[in-house]
């Protein structure tokens, strides 16, 4: 293959990446081999729907996150946890992979009862989405409740151009798809070895299911 023709067709995946956010289906993001090398199903929270949910923890297997723009976290006064938590196990927050980690509250819409059923989340996550789409007419603690069951992660502020995790990378195609700054990211397991589940599968996955799948330098590449 040319260059390009790599070029053109990795230009592709991420229109198709894009393309697949507007219709409010998901996608397969794999940040990068020296980062922490996963893959993530990828959806627009709007349209996460109770089998949406279910799909995230049978098909993908890890942390069911919604990640939001650092904007929308900043008008809901939304922290970083290892900077609001008063215990000394958040004081060295060293990470291989990267300088922090993004990770805020856990928030379960007040509307919920448990908090951790597929309907519960999904209630959750939509309603996060809302949010995202009108903070400045959002009562976040009115309507949300914390701790609970979906967690929230929050965005660097220029996104991928300053930071390359699932979090900029997710919300990167979500703004190219005029979406809310409000994505839903979950790791891929491999039920074999217990660990991140091999590019190669992860690529297979996404054949099977007529998903995108794209890395993030190619995000970075066409979004930035």
């Amino acid at each position: 293959m040319s260059r390009s023709s790599d070029v053109a067709e990795t230009g592709e995946s991420v229109a198709a990446a894009v393309d697949a956010f507007r219709r409010g289906t998901p996608v397969c993001i794999h940040d990068a081999a020296d980062r922490e090398g996963e893959t993530d199903l990828v959806y627009p929270a709007g349209a996460v729907s109770p089998e949406a949910v279910a799909r995230l923890r049978n098909d993908a297997g890890g942390l069911v996150c919604v990640a939001l723009g650092d904007a929308v976290a900043e008008s809901f006064e939304l922290p970083f946890l290892h900077e609001a938590v008063d215990h000394p196990a958040a004081d060295a927050h060293d990470l291989g992979y990267d300088e922090r980690s993004s990770f805020s509250l856990t928030v379960n819409h007040r509307d919920t009862y448990t908090g951790i059923t597929d309907e519960d989340r999904s209630v959750t996550i939509r309603a996060l989405a809302d949010a995202a789409a009108d903070p400045a007419n959002t009562d976040f603690a009115a309507e949300f409740r914390t701790p609970g069951h979906v967690h929230l992660l929050r965005a660097a502020p220029d996104l991928i151009g300053d930071r390359q995790g699932h979090t900029e990378l997710g919300l990167a195609v979500a703004a190219a798809a005029d979406l809310p700054p409000a994505v839903v990211v979950c790791e891929m397991l491999d039920d074999e070895t217990g660990r991140a589940l091999p590019t190669a599968d992860a690529r297979a996955y996404a054949d099977r299911h007529d998903l995108p799948y794209v890395e993030g330098a190619r995000v970075l590449q066409h979004l930035s």
